[in-house]
């Protein structure tokens, strides 16, 4: 679990640091780039589609562990706008809450766990 948990926090640290150096060069004009690519239907448009099927299966999970409630309804659109940044500190809170159990961290409260 402290493999696990050093690559989440390792992953939270680079796409922060990579992510404000974006925003410093490029500004935060991300959907008209992002949807623009998929217009263009090149491979940088290919990666964001493939990228947002991503978010959406990372979302219905987030909602389905948490039984579709509010709070897990919520969860899942944070999920689907925060990407990796949303994931890797709602792993590491799961990791913590859940004692480093695996099963528990993905199942939770899906299967009244």
């Amino acid at each position: 679990m402290i493999g696990f948990r050093t690559l989440l926090v390792l992953f939270l640290v680079i796409l922060l640091l990579y992510t404000g150096v974006v925003i410093a060069n490029h500004g935060v004009d991300l959907l008209t780039i992002f949807f623009g690519d998929i217009a263009k239907v090149g491979w940088p448009g290919q990666f964001n589609l493939d990228f947002t099927f991503m978010l959406i299966l990372s979302a219905l999970w987030t909602a389905w562990r948490n039984r579709f409630s509010g709070t897990g309804i919520m969860l899942s659109f944070l999920a689907l706008i925060g990407g990796s940044l949303f994931l890797s500190i709602y792993l590491l809170a799961l990791s913590w809450k859940t004692k480093g159990d695996f099963k528990q961290m993905l199942l939770g409260d899906a299967l009244g766990v």
